[in-house]
């Protein structure tokens, strides 16, 4: 009989808990951007254009465009530097995702939308390789 409480109790108690909390807004892109960036070694991010800019040892390897840009048709985007082989690859495969950006893009760069739940682990992949591309070799080392 003191069970059978014991678990009434219970039962009550979990159909009486808090509401659940409401889920997380949608961070910034920026500020998820600058979590990626800022934690390569040596990396400053520096205001150019009227937009941060990320640089390893003063060498550029990423540029965020502003919503508010003519660049990026009002969505937020990071220019990442690349090569043009592996820009082609990227952009055949998910052109929804990625373009090639104005002035950069002839140089290989890779155009990336921040909204629309952008695919994070991917930038983050293109961003350690344009890292690796700008930092001297010894400095590019430190990171795996």
């Amino acid at each position: 009989m003191a069970v059978q409480k014991s678990a009434k109790k219970k039962a009550a108690t979990k159909t009486a808990a808090k509401p659940k909390a409401k889920k997380a807004t949608a961070r910034d892109p920026l500020t998820k951007l600058r979590e990626i960036c800022l934690r390569l070694p040596e990396t400053t991010e520096v205001l150019a254009w009227g937009s941060p800019t990320f640089r390893v040892k003063g060498k550029i390897f990423a540029m965020y465009a502003v919503p508010g840009s003519h660049h990026t048709a009002g969505r937020p985007a990071i220019w990442i530097l690349s090569v043009n082989i592996e820009q082609d690859l990227v952009l055949r495969a998910r052109p929804d995702r990625y373009f090639k950006p104005p002035y950069v893009g002839a140089g290989g760069w890779i155009g990336a939308y921040l909204d629309k739940n952008p695919p994070w682990a991917e930038i983050e992949e293109l961003i350690r390789d344009g890292w690796r591309r700008r930092a001297p070799k010894k400095i590019a080392a430190l990171v795996d």
